[in-house]
């Protein structure tokens, strides 16, 4: 079950629920993947709707790694994420969101 007060938000890949979480290490590994700025300006990319799917990608590595899954960039490239490239650019842009909400945000 999701909790959106830690951050999670859920993904479906390849038929199997997963949550996606942004650690600190998550953010960290994210970080040094953006090929130019920083998590400010990937924030920003996200809120102006001018995030590339390079991105979207990155974010989704990043919160499955932040909840425990071991894979990387390359074993997303054949998956199916249910809801396609619309609902992973949602799901990424929702866990951006929940990192960095305050408690009592409404999101």
């Amino acid at each position: 079950m999701v909790n959106p007060w830690r951050g999670e938000v859920e993904l479906v890949l390849d038929g199997e629920r997963r949550l996606m979480r942004l650690t600190l290490g998550a953010l960290a590994e994210l970080e040094a993947t953006l090929d130019e700025g920083s998590l400010v300006d990937l924030v920003h990319r996200f809120e102006g709707g001018a995030c590339s799917s390079r991105d979207v990608l990155a974010l989704i590595v990043a919160g499955l790694r932040g909840g425990g899954w071991r894979g990387s960039a390359a074993d997303l490239v054949s998956a199916e994420i249910a809801g396609g490239p619309v609902a992973a650019a949602r799901a990424a842009a929702e866990l951006l969101a929940r990192a960095f909400a305050l408690p009592g945000d409404a999101r």
